[in-house]
């Protein structure tokens, strides 16, 4: 069985905007997170990216859109990135599914395809829905806030990727 990091895009990997993020010049990629990246994969984990992605539901850009960054993000982190598995849906454009956060689809296809173990598993977003999503296969969960606060609904919170992916490897570290 293998371990995962299951990572939310936008807000985490890449700067968020109050609009959607889709063309490669306006994908910014925040300090740390290629370091992030870096040590969260030397631990042996793979890195699995979990991302809404309403926009194509509504016209605004393609999959094709979707997969440049994803290929630009790699491109600047060293290919460190397993795969990403993104929902196009969005309820009041198109259909309902089960693989828009908080729903769990996508994170159940990627643990049968990769064999993870939730047990040793980690979900980092910045949203409540990330956490949702998570707990609902049973995988710890780090939620992103750039102002520091306490969260209920997650196992640890920070302000940062590197900050978090930190966290996980402290708190891997302790006995169980």
């Amino acid at each position: 069985m293998n371990k995962c990091i299951f990572l939310d895009r936008d807000g985490v990997l890449n700067e968020d905007r109050t609009d959607y993020v889709y063309r490669v010049e306006d994908f910014i990629i925040p300090d740390g997170v290629p370091e992030a990246l870096r040590l969260l994969k030397d631990a042996g984990y793979l890195l699995i990216v979990i991302t809404n992605q309403a926009g194509i539901a509504r016209g605004l850009y393609t999959r094709d859109d979707v997969m440049a960054c994803y290929n630009y993000l790699q491109n600047q982190c060293g290919q460190l990135i397993d795969d990403i598995y993104y929902c196009p849906h969005h309820p009041k454009y198109d259909t309902e599914s089960l693989t828009r956060k908080p729903g769990s689809l996508m994170l159940e296809k990627a643990m049968a395809k990769y064999n993870i173990q939730p047990d040793n598993s980690w979900m980092i977003g910045d949203a409540l829905r990330d956490m949702q999503a998570g707990k609902r296969v049973g995988v710890r969960t780090v939620r992103i806030s750039h102002e520091p606060q306490i969260f209920t609904e997650c196992d640890g919170s920070a302000t940062s990727l590197l900050e978090a992916s930190r966290f996980v490897l402290e708190y891997d570290k302790k006995p169980v």
